[in-house]
């Protein structure tokens, strides 16, 4: 049944992505990308990778959509006229995809306990994970413990990509950005729409709650600070779409989520540089106490903090600077 559904799933991703090619309509694509990232996080599910599926959700599905409408108000409604470059375009996108087709032969099956990855280093980690850290999800055993270092290398590349998107969409108002947060612009938003407005007050709540849930219960469920910042972020966003952007301003105002984006990424580090003060290695947390499985508790609790405060600074920043092009 879980075979059939999920063939199902891919049949509907080859049609979604097949509309979303084939639309003049930019709005119309930029929905049916939203659907696309839906059916992708389900499918994720399905294989048992609920991590990657709640990422998916709520950056692909929730963020993206919104980011991408803020781009589309800055542009035209359809897309221009064809290219006259369209054959070699479709000879690139043909050969491509017989190259992944051929590429895909050479996978081990999905579950094979003969694979690679099953040979190597997946077992010391489900080995040494109840030894060393003592929690449920070993993914977050790896990737904020055993993996440390590749991690706060994420965090940073999130930290300069929302700098860069910045610089980029801030050009030619530097200075003035402050200013638009206490404006007055009663029509903005979706005040004056009674069913949305109710609805989504309803659910902000429900999903700033979710994404604390998701950002300390990670140790054991799925869960972390890439997802909970996705999360948290999505409900401020879902509030300013409502309310009008000055409002979201006013609750989380340009400087603190400036600090945000700075803060958690410092967090992060300065929890590595604890532990060499302690005498031990940069991000060992097994020296933050005096039991070192409550020490690697103790700085996986606070890493995974500073990675979703990180996040959800960059995203909302990013979202702001969009609203803001055209109006300073």
């Amino acid at each position: 049944m879980i075979i059939l559904f999920g063939v199902f799933l891919l049949a509907l991703l080859v049609v979604t992505a097949l509309a979303i090619v084939r639309t003049d309509s930019l709005f119309a694509a930029v929905i049916l990308t939203g659907i696309f990232s839906l059916l992708m996080a389900a499918n994720f599910f399905l294989l048992d990778a609920a991590d990657v599926a709640l990422t998916e959700a709520a950056i692909g599905a929730g963020i993206s959509t919104v980011l991408f409408l803020g781009a589309l108000a800055l542009t035209g409604e359809s897309e221009r006229g064809g290219s006259k470059n369209r054959l070699v375009a479709l000879g690139v996108v043909t050969i491509t995809t017989l190259i992944v087709i051929y590429a895909t032969f050479d996978k081990p099956r999905l579950g094979d306990p003969d694979a690679p990855v099953h040979q190597h280093v997946g077992p010391w980690y489900l080995e040494k994970t109840p030894e060393l850290i003592d929690i449920p999800n070993a993914v977050t055993a790896v990737l904020a413990s055993f993996r440390g270092y590749d991690t706060l290398g994420e965090v940073f590349v999130v930290l300069t990509a929302g700098i860069g998107v910045l610089f980029l969409l801030s050009a030619g108002t530097a200075g003035r950005r402050e200013d638009f947060q206490v404006a007055d612009e009663p029509d903005q938003g979706l005040r004056h729409y009674l069913v949305p407005r109710v609805v989504g007050r309803m659910l902000i709540p429900f999903i700033f709650l979710f994404g604390l849930y998701v950002q300390f219960h990670g140790d054991y469920g799925p869960g972390g600070g890439f997802q909970a910042g996705a999360i948290v972020a999505a409900s401020v966003i879902l509030y300013a779409l409502l309310e009008g952007e000055a409002a979201a301003l006013r609750a989380l105002p340009m400087h603190v989520l400036k600090w945000l984006v700075a803060g958690g990424a410092l967090l992060y580090g300065a929890v590595g540089v604890a532990g060499m003060l302690l005498g031990s290695n940069f991000l060992d947390y097994s020296v933050l106490a005096s039991d070192p499985i409550a020490g690697q508790h103790i700085g996986i609790i606070l890493i995974e903090l500073g990675v979703g405060i990180t996040v959800t600074g960059v995203l909302l920043c990013v979202f702001h600077a969009f609203a803001a092009r055209g109006k300073v």
